[in-house]
């Protein structure tokens, strides 16, 4: 049970799996507005960034949950690095599924939704963790602008026009899911190029060190047509952001 390793070549130097710069993370957290001890179940944690910094800055406590055995190393590393790891831990596991013991003040999946089949699922998931009255995060991408047809699409890592919303349908559609949304952050073009522009110079790197490894032509592919797709198609089309939410 593991990513597949392109994930994590692709990945290796970001602390933030998701086009959230550290600034932005920060301010979400003190949007929250909630106290010091607050319980989060943090659900496809990847390498620990969100549950150990808000463990740090805003006193909460916690538990992540990633497949990935590389970024659950990580997250646990950086736990130690922030002396918070009296107050965190992080278990290798498959998020999809997975419900906390004791219900939680903060329960996060924050942008891998496909752990409950789509965004209706994870709250469902997440809902059966947390406590009456607590918070929910979903992050979920957007469509910024409409794609045209199939191809625009598949470039923004869509199987279709329809796997996403625009932002004003993507919040009715927690509405409609019985959850009022309370706060919000989104990525703005600059984070994405933080995030995804990383990752050339990760695979590059790697191709470097590696190039006789098996997975070497896959990341050579990669690197070739990524920077192009893109500049041309996700970085105009796709948008994303993290969502408070709370049950009606």
């Amino acid at each position: 049970m593991d990513l597949p390793r392109i994930f994590t070549i692709r990945e290796s130097s970001h602390r933030i799996h998701n086009p959230l710069t550290p600034d932005k993370l920060a301010a979400l957290g003190r949007s929250l507005r909630l106290d010091p001890g607050t319980r989060v179940l943090d659900l496809a944690s990847g390498s620990g960034e969100m549950l150990c910094t808000w463990a740090r800055d805003l006193g909460f406590t916690g538990t992540g949950v990633d497949i990935s055995t590389v970024f659950t190393e990580q997250a646990r590393a950086r736990a130690v690095e922030l002396g918070v790891a009296d107050r965190v831990e992080f278990v290798h596991g498959d998020a999809a599924g997975h419900v906390a013991d004791e219900p939680v003040d903060l329960a996060a999946c924050v942008g891998a939704t496909w752990i409950g089949d789509g965004v209706a699922g994870t709250a469902e998931l997440l809902g059966r963790s947390l406590r009456p009255g607590g918070l929910m995060l979903i992050g979920e991408p957007y469509w910024r602008r409409t794609p045209p047809d199939q191809e625009t699409a598949e470039a923004c890592h869509a199987t279709r026009v329809a796997d996403f919303l625009p932002l004003p349908e993507l919040i009715e559609r927690f509405g409609g899911l019985g959850y009022d949304v309370v706060e919000m952050t989104l990525a703005d073009q600059d984070s994405w190029d933080r995030y995804c522009a990383a990752q050339w110079l990760n695979l590059r790197r790697w191709l470097d060190g590696n190039p006789d490894d098996e997975l070497a032509p896959e990341v050579r592919a990669e690197l070739t047509t990524e920077p192009a797709r893109y500049t041309r198609y996700l970085r105009e089309y796709l948008g994303w952001g993290v969502f408070a939410l709370m049950k009606r």
